[in-house]
């Protein structure tokens, strides 16, 4: 009989479905080659590919390109269950996953406004492109600043949202819905609203956060 490789001890179930499930699929990776940054890298290729697809235009090429972000957005799960499972953790592969979860949600954005704008015959200027570029834009400075709430604050400052097995980042799970039911326009509008209001609610916390921090180091730099 082929027995399961040994999981860390002490390492807690994940919370959310998608993740419990990234975590039986690389539970025999565990004594292999394979690394978290692998994994982090097939990610990064399958979400690009997806972004391309949907830049162009087609029917076809859309729900291929909402298929493959699905996939990345799972497979976004499985570097961090390998590392903790197998402890095969490190800052810069930490650092490595934050850059292409952001690279990705910006050409996810960027790539649909491309699309709407070559699928009406405008060019790549036009205005569902901008649209697409303030979202991808404003994803890219959430990203940012969540990484330096991290840093201060530790992963509690930047925990989502949860509640019966999902977080809040599951939504994109939705996307192949948008594009089957030519929803582009609307999810690509709502978007450039919502990235640009949720950036300002992150930067209000990222300041709240940063003036607790202050007081923190500074009696730590009295006491040493």
């Amino acid at each position: 009989m082929n027995r399961r490789p040994p999981i860390r001890p002490n390492v807690p179930a994940p919370r959310t479905w998608d993740a419990r499930l990234a975590r039986r699929l690389v539970t025999p990776l565990i004594d292999t080659r394979i690394t978290p940054n692998h994994l982090t890298t097939l990610r990064l290729l399958i979400g690009v590919a997806g972004a391309l697809c949907l830049a162009c235009d087609g029917f076809v090429s859309s729900n291929a390109g909402a298929f493959l972000i699905v996939l990345s957005n799972f497979v976004d799960h499985t570097d961090g269950e390998l590392a903790r499972i197998s402890g095969k953790t490190s800052r810069i592969g930490h650092l490595y996953d934050l850059a292409s979860d952001a690279l990705v949600t910006v050409l996810l954005f960027l790539g649909m406004g491309i699309g709407m704008s070559t699928a009406g015959g405008h060019s790549l200027i036009a205005l569902p492109t901008l649209l697409g570029a303030i979202a991808g834009v404003s994803v890219a400075v959430i990203f940012f600043l969540r990484m330096r709430i991290e840093e201060m604050a530790g992963k509690a400052g930047t925990k989502q949202a949860s509640a019966g097995g999902f977080e809040t980042e599951d939504v994109l799970y939705l996307l192949p819905l948008v594009t089957l039911t030519s929803g582009t326009s609307l999810f690509i509008i709502a978007a450039s609203i919502g990235a640009p209001l949720f950036a300002v609610w992150v930067m209000i916390d990222y300041r709240r956060v940063s003036r607790r921090a202050q007081p923190a180091a500074q009696s730590s730099q009295v006491m040493g």
